[in-house]
This record gives structure tokens, C-alpha cells and sequence, in this order.
């Protein structure tokens, strides 16, 4: 059943009609067919996409699931889009989503009829701290400039993230304001619908403060176009030029934050199926390839199935809801 309080807007009605013409286009696979759909919920390049193909790429490389496994980018309103289109799919066996905290947000940003909690649970894969980026030459040069610029006059600073109202790069700012002093509801917060939009808006400065997780932006880093003043995680990245990057807690500011992503399914399917389907990807999770994927991302390898896991999106759901209601966002 549709979660309650969940107004059914124009933007939610628009994402219907988008998701079941979408939906209509797929490929349909028979009840015996070992091929799999997997929907991404926005675009290539995003942190849902680099999930969602390393999981898929492990999977055919260890020729887990018997067959072929299609990715479809389904792009619109931070990922409500996708989230109707898979429940539009009930009883579809043979499709799966990326799912995470952004998503869980946009439901509710949009208006949408439909949340996380009305899918089938699988997996959650994995978490990752967010990070704070800034223009090479940026006049905050770490992350005490910042937060005394932010103080002094919060919303003369612009700030974007690639998720929605609700949605980790959202949460996150919300959460380090309230830390550090400032009325969440001062934040000047822009919403870019993922990782390449949001460097677009650092590097044109059209922004003066990005806040995301930093694995999509790892060339920028690299090529020393972006500055990172700090990662939200309980350590430092493990490897790499980010290991130079200190946490939160290491200048003062007693935060940590994670970010997670997952995988769904639609509703209405068996449990047999459900089982298999799990059983899928704790042999992707327990493969090296997984693991190559989790270190090389600074990823945290968290990870649990079915209703473990379904109990988890029910907690996320609640403290996303109430976040937004506390911001008078609902």
C-alpha cells in the first residue's frame, strides 16, 4: 500500500505518466528468462549509476545470474520517476533498481504516491561518507573558513548537492549547519540532479560549496579542478589522494555522516523469487571482484538482505520524513 502522507502533486502525476510510457518500452522477458533489467534512478555518471554498473559488471563477470543483466538510466525528479516506474512493475521478476538515501528523499520532495517501503527489499550494498567541495580557488581554503563565513551570513552562501530535498547531499549540509550553529532553514541550498550538473555549477560558479560523495568527482579532484575541505566518514579514505583529506570530527566538528545505496525490486513477487534474487548478490558480495569495487571506491562494506534490510528503509523513511517536516519541507 502507498505510504501515508504522501501528497499526490502535479510533479507526482507528470513522474506517472513519464514511468509508464517508460515502463511500456521495456523488454519483456518471459518466467523463465535468467535476463535481468536493472533501472538506474538518474543519470550516467551519478553516484546511483557507478553503483549500480559495478554490481552489474561483477555480476556477468562471475556469471552469477545465468544471463544477461540490461541497464536503463531512468531519469526525473531525483529518482521518483524510476521509484514508480519499478512499482508500476509489480510481480515483474526480472527487474531490479538501485536505491539509496536520495531516492528515499525525492519520494518525498516530488510529492510522489509511492516510497521505498512499498518494493521489495533485496540488499543494501554498501555506505560512503559525502564530502565538502569548493572551486580550485576557492577563498575557503579548509573547513574553519567556511563555517565562519557560513555563520556570519548563511544564506549569502550558495550551496549544491546532487540529490533533493530529503536526500543525502540535502541532509548533510542541513546537518552540519545545525552542528556548527546555523538554522538549517537559513541554508541557501540548490538542487543539481547529480554529480556532472553539480560539478558544472562548482566549476562556473554558479555555486561556492558542493557537498556529495566524492567518488563521481574523483577526476576533477585529480586534475586539481575541485578542492575537497573535508569527508564526513569516522576516518579518513583509506587510500589515495583523499587519504590527505581530514574528516569532520579531525577540525572540530563533531558530525559524522554516511550516505548507502541498495538494490529493489518490485512488489508482488514471490518469495521464492526474493530468495533468489538475494541469494544473487551475497554471491556477488562475498566475490573479490565486490570487493575490488568497495576498496577502489572508498565505499564502507555495508551490507544486509531482505528484511534486515527492509526494516533499515522503513528507519530511513522516518528520518527523512521528519527531517523535512522539522524544515517545514512537507
Amino acid at each position: 500500500m502507498p505510504l501515508s502522507g504522501r501528497p499526490r502533486t502535479r510533479a507526482a502525476i507528470l513522474a506517472v505518466v513519464v514511468a509508464s510510457t517508460l515502463a511500456a518500452c521495456g523488454v519483456t522477458r518471459g518466467d523463465d528468462s535468467r535476463d535481468l533489467l536493472m533501472i538506474i534512478p538518474n543519470s550516467p555518471g551519478g553516484g546511483y549509476d557507478l553503483t549500480g554498473r559495478a554490481a552489474v559488471a561483477v555480476m556477468d563477470a562471475e556469471e552469477i545470474t545465468g544471463g544477461d543483466i540490461t541497464v536503463d538510466n531512468v531519469v526525473g525528479a531525483g529518482g521518483a520517476v524510476a521509484m514508480t516506474s519499478l512499482i508500476g512493475r509489480a510481480g515483474d521478476e526480472h527487474t531490479l533498481m538501485t536505491v539509496g538515501l536520495g531516492v528515499v528523499g525525492s519520494t518525498y520532495s516530488f510529492g510522489s504516491e509511492f516510497g521505498v517501503t512499498d518494493a521489495t527489499p533485496i540488499a543494501q550494498l554498501m555506505s560512503e561518507p559525502e564530502g565538502i567541495l569548493v572551486p580550485a580557488d576557492s577563498p575557503f581554503e579548509d573547513l574553519d573558513d567556511l563555517v565562519k563565513a557560513w555563520k556570519t551570513d548563511p544564506g549569502e552562501i550558495a550551496i549544491g548537492g546532487g540529490s533533493s530535498p530529503g536526500g543525502p547531499d540535502h541532509l548533510f549540509p542541513m546537518q552540519l549547519a545545525a552542528t556548527v550553529g546555523i538554522d538549517a532553514n537559513d541554508v541557501n541550498y540548490v538542487v543539481y540532479d547529480g554529480g556532472g550538473p553539480l560539478t558544472s555549477a562548482l566549476l562556473g560558479k554558479k555555486i561556492e560549496v558542493g557537498f556529495s560523495g566524492l567518488a563521481e568527482f574523483e577526476g576533477s579532484i585529480r586534475s586539481g579542478d575541485l578542492r575537497v575541505l573535508g569527508v564526513s566518514g569516522e576516518e579518513r579514505y583509506p587510500s589515495g589522494q583523499l587519504a590527505e583529506v581530514p574528516t569532520l570530527t579531525e577540525q572540530g566538528v563533531d558530525l559524522v555522516f554516511l550516505n548507502w545505496r541498495g538494490v529493489l525490486a518490485p512488489p508482488d513477487i514471490s518469495e521464492a523469487r526474493t530468495e533468489a534474487l538475494i541469494a544473487y548478490f551475497e554471491e556477488m558480495h562475498a566475490s573479490p571482484g565486490w570487493k575490488e569495487e568497495v576498496e577502489k571506491n572508498g565505499w564502507t562494506d555495508d551490507f544486509r538482505t531482505g528484511d534486515d534490510f527492509g526494516t533499515f528503509l522503513t528507519e530511513q523513511d522516518t528520518r527523512v520524513a521528519d527531517t523535512l517536516d522539522e524544515l517545514g519541507l512537507l
